[in-house]
C-alpha cells in the first residue's frame, strides 16, 4: 500500500525513506482565495533517486516554457514537479488552465529530445489540440484512427485507444516515450470505455512519467496511491477547487417571469429565493393549467412562440448583457427545437453577419456541389447569422467544427448544445443555462448529479473578462431544497474504476510475451479500490457483531417462529396488493371521490410486529401517469401518482422541508392532499363521495373530511365495503389465486401464537429481535464483500471467458493463440467473437463488397430508430445469419458461466442503416442516402459509416497477420468506396 505525505509548498519535498510510512500531515492551503493542495503519494519502501535527467546550471535556471501571464498556484506547483522529473495528477475546475502543466510537460520532453504522448478520450479533442500544439511547438504528430500525421514526431496527440493498441502491438515508440500525458483521466469511470485508462496506465513503460489532467475529484489521493502503488514511483496530487472566475447559480420557474439567486459568489444557499422560485413555479389555480410546464410542450411540438420561456430567457439574458450563453439541453432534437425557438431574435450586427459568412463559406468549399445543398448546411446559415447555433453530435462533423470556431470568435451569442461541448477544448461563456433539471440516462428520468452539473456549469464564466459567471436551471416541476442544494453545491462524482474483461483483452495479454491477464487484474484500480476497502469493511463487521450480540432476548427461539411467520405473511400479503392494485387493474377505478384505505406511515425505526397495520382512509382527488416514463411504454407498465385528501402530521425539518405522516383519521391533524405512488393503495371501496372542485382552502378539505367521518361510522358495525378483486376489478391470474390460498393457510397457524400477539411486552422483544435480524443480515452482506475483495477480482469469470475462447478454438488448452485468436486480437471496434466467426464461417468469402459493407454497418449502429426501414430482401438474409451467429456465440458463453442476456445480445445488432450503407458503398451521394434514412440524424450517419471504417483497416490488419491476401484486397477496395466525400471530409483543425 503507498504510503502518502503532504507538504508545505514553501518547504523542500520531505525525504520519505526516513518518514515514517503511517505518517500523515495536516494539508497546507496557500494564497488564499487562490487555495491548491499538494501531496504525494510513494510507493512503499521506496529510495528517492535522481529520476531527472541531470541539467546544466543554464537548464537549471530557465525553465522550459515561460508563460506571458503569471501561473496560479496548482500550475507552478504542477510545473516543479515536473522539473524535478515527477509524476503529477492536475485535479482543477473546468476553465481553470489545467493545459498550461501539458504544455509545460510537451516544451520539457522536446528540450530533452525526448518523445511525449498526448492522450485524450475523443478524436475530435484530440484534433483541436494537435492544432494548439502545433502553433506552439513544430514537432508535433496525430494519430486517431482517422487520421496519422507525422507518426515520428516528438510529440505525439492521439486517443486513448490508439495509445492502448500500440502498447499490445510493442511499438518501437514505447522504448523512447519518458512523458505520457492522460488528459480529461476521468474518463476512467466511463461503464463503456473507462477499461481502456487502466489497461494504458497499467501497461505503460515502467520508465515513462506522467501527467494526469482532470476535472475535480474528491478521490484524487487514491489515483495516485494507485499510480505509485503500480509503476513503483511517486506520484503527485495538486488539487485545487478554485475556479478563476466565481459562479452565480440561479433557478427559472417555469411560467415565471425573471430569475432567482439561489447560490452566490461564495457558494451560500439562500433558502428564502429558492422558495420564492418554487412558489412563482405555481402560478394561480385558474392559470395554473394553462401556464404549467408550456414551454416544454410548446418545444416539442415545435411551436415558436414568443411568449415562450426559452425566448424570455434569451430575451433577458441578451438585455442584461450577460452573452454569450450556452443552453444545455440533454436531447439532439430538443435543441434544434429550442434554436428554432429563437428564430425571430436577431443578436448580430451587419459586420458580424459578413464575418459569418465568409468563415462559413470558407469552410463549406472543401464539399462537393451536392453536399452544400444538404439541408443542415442550408438551413444554418441564417441561424448562425442571427448569432444562435446548435452543438451536438448528429450534426455534420465539419458544420460542428465551423460552429466551434464561430463560438470561439464571439460571432455566436447563443448556443444550443448537448452534454458533450462540456468536454474537450476550452470554450467558455458568460453564462449557462440548464433548459431541464432532469436526464434520461437510458434507463429512466433523473436529477442532475452534482458532477454532471459542475462539468457543465464551469463553462460559465470567461477568465479575465467576466468578473462572475452565471449559471441558471430552468425549473418546471416541484425540487426539495435539499435536491437542489445537491445539485449546485455537491461534490464532484468520485473517480471509481469501471473495470471490466473483454475478449480482445484477454486475447491480447495472451499474446502478448510479457503479457499475463491475471496480472493486470491485480494491479487494476478496481483490485486497488477493493483491497483499500478491506480494513474499514472488517472494523465494520466486528463492530456490528458485537452491537448484535450485546442484544440478549428471552424466549428467542419461540419468538423467531412467529417472528418468520409474520415476515412471511406480510411479504404475501405485499405480492397480493402488487397484483391488485397494478395499473392495469387499479387504474379504471380510480375515481375522484372514492375513498380508499391507507396504512398509517410506519416509522422504520420501529415497525409495528401486529398482525393487521393500523390503518386509516382517504379521498382520491385524482391521478397521473409519473413523468419522464418513455413514452413508447404500454399504460399497464408505467408508473402512476395519486392524489389523495387524508389526515397528516406534518414535521418542519431544518429548511422549510415538511415530511407528512398518516395517521388514523379521526385523530387531530391536517386534512391535506398528499401524492402517493399508487402501490401504496392498501384498498380501494365501492363508495365515492363528492368532493368540490377548490380544495385549496382549509375549510372546503375539512367539510370532505367531515363527510368521510359520516360515512366511516355508518360502516362502523360491518366493516368499509371494499371492490373484491376477482368479482369487481376481474383479477383472474392463477398467482393471485395460489397466494391467497396461501395466506389462507398461514392465518390459521397463527392461533397457537394468541398470547404473543396481543402482549406489549412481546411487541418489544419483537422489535428488538428485528434489530438483531437487521444486524445478522448486514454483517452478512458486509463478510460477502470481504470475501469476493480477498480474492482476485473478476477471477471466476476470468475463468469462463477463457472457456469461450477454447470452446470457440481461439486459444488452447495450454493458452497458446490460434488463428481465429489472430484475428479477434485486432478488433477494437465491433465485437470481436462474432465478426470473427462470421468471417471464419465463409460469410464475406461470396459478398460483394457492398453487402459486406452494409452487413458490418449492423456492429457499429446502436441507436433505435422507430419506423426504420427494411433493407433488400438479400440483406435481410445476411441480418439473419449475422443474429444466428451471434445467437450461438452467445449461447457458448452462457453454457460457460459467461453472464449474458442472450436475446439482449442478438438484439444489439442493429440492420437500420444496412440499406442507406449498401448505398453509400454502390457510390450514391450523400444526399441521396439521407431520403433512405430521414429520421437519422447527418453525423450519426457519418459518425457510424466511420466506424465500418474503422472495423475494415482492424480486419486488414487481421487478414494480414493470418496471410488471407484475397480477403485483405477485398477489404482495402471497401475502404476506397466508402472513404470518399463529405462523410471524409478533413477536420477543420488539422
Amino acid at each position: 500500500m503507498a504510503s502518502l505525505k503532504r507538504k508545505t509548498l514553501d518547504s523542500p519535498p520531505a525525504d520519505p525513506s526516513r518518514a515514517p510510512k503511517s505518517q500523515r500531515e495536516e494539508p497546507v492551503r496557500i494564497d488564499e482565495p487562490v487555495t491548491c493542495l499538494h501531496e504525494v503519494s510513494y510507493p512503499e519502501g521506496y529510495v528517492p533517486s535522481r529520476s531527472a535527467a541531470p541539467r546544466s546550471d543554464a537548464e537549471e535556471k530557465k525553465p522550459a516554457k515561460e508563460f506571458p501571464f503569471h501561473l496560479d498556484p496548482f500550475q507552478s506547483e504542477a510545473i516543479k514537479c515536473l522539473d524535478s522529473g515527477e509524476s503529477v495528477m492536475v485535479s482543477a475546475h473546468t476553465s481553470a488552465g489545467k493545459t498550461v502543466v501539458a504544455l509545460y510537460a510537451i516544451a520539457m520532453s522536446l528540450r530533452g529530445n525526448q518523445r511525449v504522448i498526448y492522450t485524450s478520450p475523443i478524436k475530435a479533442l484530440s484534433n483541436q489540440k494537435y492544432r494548439e500544439f502545433k502553433e506552439e511547438f513544430s514537432d508535433v504528430g496525430l494519430m486517431t484512427g482517422d487520421v496519422t500525421i507525422e507518426p515520428n514526431a516528438s510529440c505525439l496527440v492521439m486517443t486513448t485507444e490508439i495509445w492502448r493498441s500500440m502498447q499490445y502491438k510493442g511499438s518501437e515508440i514505447l522504448r523512447e516515450v519518458a512523458w505520457i500525458i492522460f488528459d480529461e483521466v476521468h474518463y476512467m469511470r466511463d461503464r463503456e470505455r473507462g477499461v481502456v485508462w487502466e489497461e494504458s496506465i497499467v501497461m505503460a513503460p515502467k520508465n515513462a512519467r506522467f501527467v494526469f489532467l482532470s476535472a475535480t475529484v474528491p478521490n484524487a489521493r487514491e489515483f495516485a496511491d494507485w499510480v505509485a502503488k503500480v509503476h513503483r514511483q511517486p506520484c503527485h496530487i495538486v488539487y485545487t477547487d478554485y475556479r478563476p472566475t466565481p459562479l452565480q447559480h440561479h433557478i427559472f420557474p417555469a411560467g415565471g417571469e425573471g430569475i432567482y439567486l439561489v447560490v452566490d459568489e461564495k457558494g451560500k444557499f439562500r433558502e428564502d429565493s429558492f422558495q420564492k422560485a418554487l412558489n412563482a413555479l405555481v402560478p394561480a389555480e385558474g392559470e395554473k393549467k394553462k401556464r404549467n410546464g408550456r414551454w416544454r410542450k410548446d418545444l416539442l411540438a415545435g411551436k415558436p412562440s414568443e411568449e415562450s420561456d426559452i425566448f424570455k430567457m434569451v430575451k433577458m439574458i441578451i438585455r442584461r448583457q450577460y452573452d454569450p450563453v450556452i443552453l444545455f439541453s440533454f436531447s439532439k432534437k430538443e435543441c434544434e427545437i429550442l434554436a428554432l425557438q429563437m428564430a425571430k431574435m436577431d443578436l448580430n450586427e451587419d459586420v458580424e453577419k459578413e464575418n459569418i459568412e465568409t468563415i462559413y463559406w470558407s469552410a463549406m468549399d472543401m464539399l462537393s456541389d451536392d453536399d452544400k445543398k444538404l439541408p443542415q448546411v442550408v438551413n444554418m446559415l441564417p441561424l448562425l447569422k442571427r448569432g444562435i447555433g446548435v452543438h451536438h453530435s448528429g450534426l455534420l462533423p465539419i458544420l460542428k467544427e465551423v460552429i466551434e470556431i464561430l463560438f470561439q470568435e464571439g460571432l455566436l451569442k447563443c448556443l444550443f448544445a448537448t452534454e458533450t461541448f462540456s468536454i474537450g477544448l476550452n470554450m467558455p461563456a458568460k453564462t449557462v443555462v440548464f433548459t431541464n433539471v432532469r436526464k434520461f440516462d437510458g434507463d429512466k428520468f433523473r436529477w442532475l448529479t452534482s458532477g454532471e452539473y459542475i462539468q457543465m456549469s464551469g463553462r460559465a464564466g470567461r477568465r479575465g473578462i467576466d468578473e462572475r459567471g452565471i449559471c441558471i436551471l430552468m425549473v418546471d416541476e416541484k425540487m426539495e431544497p435539499s435536491t437542489a442544494k445537491m445539485m449546485v453545491k455537491g461534490s464532484a462524482d468520485c473517480l471509481n474504476s469501471a473495470f471490466h474483461l473483454s475478449y480482445n483483452m484477454l486475447l491480447n495479454q495472451i499474446r502478448c510475451e510479457d503479457g499475463d491477464p491475471e496480472q493486470l487484474l491485480r494491479y487494476s484500480f478496481y483490485q486497488f479500490q477493493a483491497d483499500r476497502a478491506l480494513p474499514d469493511l472488517e472494523k465494520q463487521a466486528k463492530q456490528l457483531e458485537a452491537e448484535r450480540d450485546s442484544i440478549i432476548i428471552e424466549e428467542e427461539e419461540t419468538l423467531r417462529d412467529y417472528y418468520d411467520l409474520l415476515q412471511q405473511y406480510k411479504s404475501l400479503k405485499n405480492d397480493v396488493r402488487d397484483i391488485v392494485y397494478s395499473p392495469k387493474y387499479a387504474v379504471p377505478f380510480l375515481l375522484p371521490g372514492r375513498v380508499v384505505r391507507l396504512q398509517c406511515t410506519q416509522d422504520d425505526e420501529t415497525p409495528s410486529f401486529s398482525l393487521e397495520d393500523e390503518i386509516t382512509w382517504g379521498v382520491i382527488i385524482n391521478f397521473e401517469r409519473v413523468k419522464g416514463i418513455a413514452d413508447d411504454k404500454r399504460p399497464e407498465d408505467a408508473e402512476y401518482i395519486v392524489n389523495i385528501l387524508t389526515r397528516c402530521v406534518v414535521d418542519k425539518d431544518i429548511g422549510a422541508k415538511k415530511t407528512a405522516k398518516f395517521i388514523p383519521i379521526k385523530e387531530q391533524g391536517e386534512a391535506i392532499v398528499v401524492s402517493l405512488p399508487l402501490a401504496m393503495i392498501d384498498g380501494l371501496s365501492s363508495i365515492c363521495l363528492h368532493i368540490p372542485k377548490d380544495l385549496l382552502p382549509t375549510e372546503a378539505r375539512e367539510n370532505t373530511i367531515k363527510k368521510l367521518l359520516v360515512v366511516l361510522s355508518r360502516f362502523e358495525k360491518d366493516g368499509m365495503p371494499l371492490l373484491d378483486p376477482e368479482e369487481d376489478m376481474k383479477v383472474q391470474l392463477n398467482s393471485y389465486r395460489k397466494l391467497v390460498r396461501r395466506i389462507e393457510a398461514l392465518e390459521s397457524l397463527f392461533d397457537k401464537y394468541d398470547e404473543i400477539r396481543n402482549s406489549p411486552l412481546i411487541q418489544q422483544k419483537l422489535k428488538a429481535l428485528h434489530a438483531k435480524k437487521e444486524l445478522t443480515n448486514r454483517i452478512k452482506s458486509i463478510k460477502k464483500q470481504l470475501r469476493s475483495s480477498t480474492a482476485l477480482a473478476f477471477k471466476d469469470e476470468l475463468k469462463a471467458r477463457k472457456r469461450v475462447l477454447r470452446r470457440l478454438g481461439y486459444i488452447t488448452n495450454e493458452d497458446v493463440v490460434e488463428v481465429k485468436g489472430k484475428v479477434a486480437c485486432e478488433i477494437t471496434s465491433a465485437d470481436e467473437l462474432t465478426l470473427t466467426e462470421l468471417m471464419f464461417s465463409g460469410v464475406f468469402k461470396d459478398l460483394k463488397v457492398e453487402e459486406m459493407v452494409a452487413l458490418l454497418s449492423c456492429f457499429v449502429w446502436q441507436e433505435k430508430l422507430q419506423d426504420a426501414p427494411k433493407p433488400r430482401e438479400g440483406l435481410e438474409m445476411l441480418f439473419s445469419q449475422l443474429q444466428e451467429t451471434a445467437r450461438r456465440v452467445a449461447n457458448v458463453q452462457l453454457d460457460s458461466k459467461v453472464q449474458i442476456d442472450v436475446e439482449g445480445f442478438v438484439n444489439s445488432f442493429r440492420m437500420d442503416i444496412m440499406e442507406a450503407v449498401y448505398a453509400w458503398t454502390k457510390g450514391f451521394k450523400f444526399c441521396d442516402i439521407m431520403e433512405m434514412t430521414p429520421t437519422v440524424f447527418e453525423g450519426s450517419l457519418i459518425r457510424a459509416i466511420r466506424r465500418i471504417e474503422e472495423v475494415l483497416q482492424q480486419l486488414i490488419l487481421a487478414a494480414k497477420s493470418i496471410g488471407e491476401t484475397q480477403f485483405e484486397s477485398k477489404l482495402e477496395e471497401a475502404v476506397t468506396k466508402i472513404k470518399r466525400d463529405i462523410v471524409f471530409a478533413a477536420s477543420l483543425y488539422i
